[in-house]
C-alpha cells in the first residue's frame, strides 16, 4: 500500500526545514543514504559524534540511527523492532518515513517551541500534528499502528487535532457564574505554580494560532516533554555518580603509591644512615643522595596530585548534593504541573461541553425568533392588502352614493343599502387597521429582541475568547516553569564541564 501523500509531503517538508541539506528534497528515497537523518540528529544534540559515522558505509549509519532512536525512545525493544535495518538499506519508503517520524517526535520534545512552527503552511501543521498526536497516543503500540496510520487516508487513532482547530477557531460563549468561579480557582492554582520558579512571573499571551501549537501546549504533550527531561536529568545524574566513583578509585590508587614511596623513602633512609656509620665511600653516599632527591621529588608530585584529586573530589561531591536537591526539586514540580495541567485541561474542556450546549440553545431561540419575525411581517403584509382592497371598494361605493343622491325614492332605498354596505367595509378596514398596528408593534418587538440578542452573543462570544487566551496564558506560565528549571540545569552541567 502506497504511502499517505499528504503525510509524506508534511515529513519532507520538516526535513527540508531542519536546513542540514544543501538541496530541498522532494522524494522520501532521497533519505536512502540516511547522512540526512544522521545530520538532524547531531543538530538536535548540538553535537558532532556522527560526524565521523557519514564516512562510513551505508550499514554503519544505520546502526547509529538505530542506536540513537533505541536510546531515546520510550521502549528500546519497540524502537528495535520498529525500525528495520534491512528495509531501510533497500530503501523502502515506509521505513525511511518511519525513522522520520521517530525524529520529528524526539525533536519536538527536546527542543521545538510552538512559535517555531509558523514557517509551516496550516495543512503542514495540520499533518505534522496529526503525527505527533497519533505517536503520543500510540506509543505503547506503535509496532502495530504505525504502518497502518502512514498509509491510509485517516487517522488510526480515535482523536484528531480537528478538536484543538475547532476550538480555536468556534467562538465560544462565556457562561454561568459557577464556570467563572472555576476559572478564578484555576487562575489561583497557576499562579502558585508559576511563583514557584524564579522567570515565571510574567504572565505569557497563549497563542493557539496553529494546529502544532495546540499540540504542543496540551497537558498531554507537556506532560510528556517533563517525564522526558526528567528522564535526562536521572541520567545525568548517574553519569556524574560513574565518574566521581571512577575519582574516587583514582585517589585510592595514588594514595597507595604515595604509601609505598614514602616506605621506600623510610627504607632509603635507613640504609643511608647505616652507610654513613659504616663510613661508604664518597662516590656510593652521591649517589644514595641523588635517588633519595628522585624519590622525594616524586613524591611530592604525587603528593600534590592527591592533594588536587581530593579537592576535585569535594567539589564533585557538593554538585552531586546539589544536582540531587535539583533533580528532587524537578519531581516535584512535575507532579504539581502535571496536576494542575490536568485540571486545566478538564476545565477547558467542561467550558467547550457548556459552549455547546449554550450554542445550541441560542441558536434554537434565535431560530424561533426568526421564524416569528417572518410570520408577523407576512401576516402584516397580507393585512395592508386586505386594507388596500378595502379602501378601493369604499372609494367605488362614495362615487355611486354621490351619483346617486338626486334620484328618486326607489332608488334612494338601494342607495342605503349601499351605504349600510359601506359601513360595514369601514368597520372591516377599521379592524384591520388595528390588527395592523397590532401586527407593527410585533414585528418591532421582535426586531428589538432579535438586535439584543445578537448583541448578547456577540458580548458573550468576546468573554470567552478572552478566558480562553487567559487559559491559554496560564499554560505558558507552566511551560515558563519548566524551562526555567531547564535553563538551571544547563548551567550545572555547564560548570560541571569547566571543572
Amino acid at each position: 500500500m502506497p504511502l499517505h501523500g499528504a503525510r509524506a509531503a508534511a515529513l519532507l517538508t520538516w526535513v527540508n526545514s531542519t536546513k542540514v541539506c544543501t538541496d530541498p528534497l522532494d522524494d522520501l528515497s532521497q533519505l536512502q543514504d540516511c547522512s540526512i537523518f544522521i545530520r538532524i540528529i547531531n543538530k538536535i544534540h548540538r553535537s558532532e559524534e556522527g560526524e565521523s559515522v557519514l564516512e562510513q558505509p551505508l550499514p554503519e549509519r544505520i546502526s547509529f540511527i538505530r542506536g540513537f532512536l533505541q536510546k531515546h525512545c520510550k521502549h528500546k525493544s519497540a524502537a528495535e523492532n520498529l525500525v528495520s535495518a534491512q528495509k531501510i538499506l533497500e530503501g523502502e519508503e515506509l521505513a525511511l518515513a518511519k525513522v522520520a517520524v521517530l525524529l520529528l517526535y524526539h525533536t519536538s520534545m527536546s527542543c521545538k517551541s510552538p512559535g517555531d512552527w509558523y514557517e509551516f503552511d496550516y495543512k503542514t501543521q495540520v499533518e505534522l500534528a496529526s503525527i505527533l498526536k497519533f505517536v503520543l497516543d500510540n506509543e505503547e503500540s506503535l509496532n502495530e499502528n504505525l504502518e497502518t496510520f502512514l498509509q491510509r487516508k485517516a487517522p488510526l487513532s480515535s482523536s484528531s487535532t480537528s478538536s484543538s482547530s475547532s476550538e480555536e477557531h468556534s467562538p465560544l460563549l462565556s457562561l454561568p457564574h459557577k464556570r467563572e468561579v472555576r476559572f478564578l480557582e484555576l487562575q489561583k492554582i497557576a499562579s502558585s505554580s508559576s511563583s514557584s520558579s524564579s522567570g515565571a512571573n510574567n504572565m505569557l499571551p497563549g497563542s493557539p494560532s496553529s494546529p502544532m501549537g495546540d499540540i504542543m501546549q496540551t497537558p498531554q504533550f507537556q506532560l510528556r516533554r517533563l517525564k522526558k527531561q526528567l528522564a535526562v536529568e536521572r541520567e545525568n545524574r548517574d553519569e556524574l555518580e560513574v565518574e566521581l566513583a571512577e575519582n574516587r578509585k583514582l585517589i585510592t590508587e595514588k594514595e597507595a603509591q604515595i604509601t609505598m614511596m614514602q616506605q621506600r623513602i623510610d627504607r632509603l633512609a635507613l640504609l643511608n644512615e647505616k652507610q654513613a656509620a659504616d663510613q661508604l665511600e664518597p662516590k656510593e653516599m652521591e649517589e644514595l643522595r641523588e635517588k633519595n632527591e628522585s624519590l622525594m621529588v616524586r613524591l611530592h608530585e604525587a603528593l600534590k596530585q592527591c592533594q588536587d584529586l581530593k579537592t576535585e573530589k569535594g567539589q564533585m561531591d557538593r554538585k552531586i548534593n546539589q544536582l540531587s536537591e535539583e533533580n528532587g526539586d524537578l519531581s516535584f514540580k512535575l507532579r504539581e504541573i502535571a496536576s494542575h495541567l490536568v485540571q486545566l485541561q478538564e476545565a477547558l474542556n467542561e467550558l467547550s461541553e457548556e459552549h455547546n450546549a449554550a450554542l445550541a440553545q441560542s441558536q434554537e431561540k434565535q431560530g424561533q425568533l426568526e421564524r416569528e419575525l417572518r410570520a408577523a411581517l407576512q401576516e402584516k403584509k397580507c393585512s395592508e392588502e386586505k386594507i388596500e382592497i378595502l379602501q378601493g371598494k369604499i372609494s367605488l361605493l362614495e362615487d355611486q352614493l354621490a351619483k346617486l343622491g338626486d334620484c328618486g325614492a326607489q332608488e334612494k332605498g338601494e342607495v342605503m343599502g349601499d351605504i349600510l354596505k359601506l359601513e360595514e367595509l369601514k368597520q372591516e378596514v377599521s379592524s384591520l387597521t388595528a390588527k395592523g398596528a397590532e401586527l407593527q408593534a410585533t414585528v418591532l418587538r421582535l426586531e428589538e429582541e432579535k438586535q439584543l440578542r445578537e448583541a448578547a452573543l456577540q458580548s458573550e462570544r468576546g468573554r470567552f475568547e478572552e478566558e480562553k487566551q487567559q487559559l491559554g496564558s496560564l499554560v505558558a506560565s507552566l511551560q515558563s516553569s519548566l524551562s526555567e528549571s531547564h535553563r538551571a540545569r544547563e548551567r550545572l552541567e555547564q560548570d560541571l564541564r569547566a571543572r
